[in-house]
């Protein structure tokens, strides 16, 4: 009997021991109070959104105030210390990265061009896509090309390229996709991923990109109305294999989710602070990368991964 004690003491030490720690739950505190103030990338704005609006559900006396402009702003106004927090939704460049900096990544998404459901090749690029040779020719070199070079057709009317106006993480991530940086991006400055995204909507021979959550309708799944998604030829065999379908926004994140729909221009969306996050945004970033998680997809986002929860959690502290 003793034996058989002994044998089960030793087995119970060794699963406490070796089994990794559980990711725990941040939970609501009735003390917390204070405000919230967080600013930056349109990709990340419908995602907080929702996570203010749940966080205080259990926290009703945390104010948070959120304000979209871009990630260039969020960076900016996180490490002047204008705000607690700053959305950003392009990779943070080592010169941005100060003493105490701390930056985390909270959920993925991607960017995606787009053209309007006027455009007379529609049929044609819905079959066929675009080549990423394309993309380049047509936002970073200064050659003007009609609808009918790109489709194939007698189409004579040049393409009206639309870029943003605004320092922001889509224009890097898609400037950075075709091998260049934001600034050497061609085209019409457009203010914003509304602005962008209707631009294109009103101009039949428009061209634009826009994030994940402005490309692609909340309600229905499909393309916000007036413009279409343009899949990338990413095999460059002249039509759209099924794997590469943007048609609906459930397709675009089966595509970036499984690396089909290349990185960039898919990528992690990041929560920046000037110092180490301090209360209530401590708390608050720390229920965003656990209880949090649970309305990513709801929402309409990607996941990260349970390994950079784990980091971004030990970067935090307790």
């Amino acid at each position: 009997m003793k034996t058989t004690i002994v044998i089960l003491f030793c087995i119970i030490l060794v699963i406490v021991t070796f089994c990794p720690s559980p990711i725990v739950a941040s939970s609501p505190t009735e003390n917390l109070k204070g405000t919230i103030r967080i600013s930056g990338a349109w990709a990340l704005y419908p995602m907080m959104v929702k996570w203010s609006e749940e966080f205080r559900k259990m926290n009703a006396n945390v104010r948070i105030d959120i304000s979209a402009g871009g990630a260039g702003k969020g960076i900016a106004d996180a490490l002047a210390g204008m705000v607690d927090i700053g959305m950003v939704s392009r990779d943070i460049r080592p010169e941005e990265i100060k003493p105490g900096t701390t930056y985390i990544p909270v959920v993925k998404d991607a960017v995606f061009p787009t053209i309007s459901t006027n455009n007379p090749v529609l049929r044609e690029i819905s079959k066929k896509g675009m080549k990423k040779k394309t993309f380049k020719e047509l936002w970073t070199i200064d050659k003007s090309l009609t609808w009918g070079e790109i489709s194939g057709t007698s189409i004579q009317n040049a393409v009206q390229v639309y870029t943003r106006s605004d320092s922001c993480g889509a224009a890097e991530t898609w400037a950075h996709y075709l091998g260049k940086k934001q600034e050497d991006l061609k085209g019409v400055g457009v203010y914003g991923d509304p602005g962008l995204a209707d631009a294109v909507k009103r101009d039949a021979y428009g061209v634009g990109y826009n994030n994940l959550n402005y490309a692609y309708d909340a309600k229905t799944g499909l393309p916000v109305a007036g413009i279409q998604i343009i899949a990338i030829d990413v095999n460059e065999n002249g039509k759209i294999d099924t794997n590469e379908d943007l048609s609906t926004k459930e397709k675009a994140i089966k595509a970036v989710i499984s690396g089909t729909y290349p990185s960039p221009p898919a990528r992690d969306l990041y929560l920046i602070t000037k110092e180490n996050f301090k209360e209530p945004s401590k708390t608050f970033v720390k229920w965003i990368l656990t209880d949090g998680q649970k309305y990513v997809s709801e929402v309409g986002y990607i996941k990260i991964t349970q390994k950079q929860i784990i980091e971004s959690l030990k970067k935090i502290g307790k």
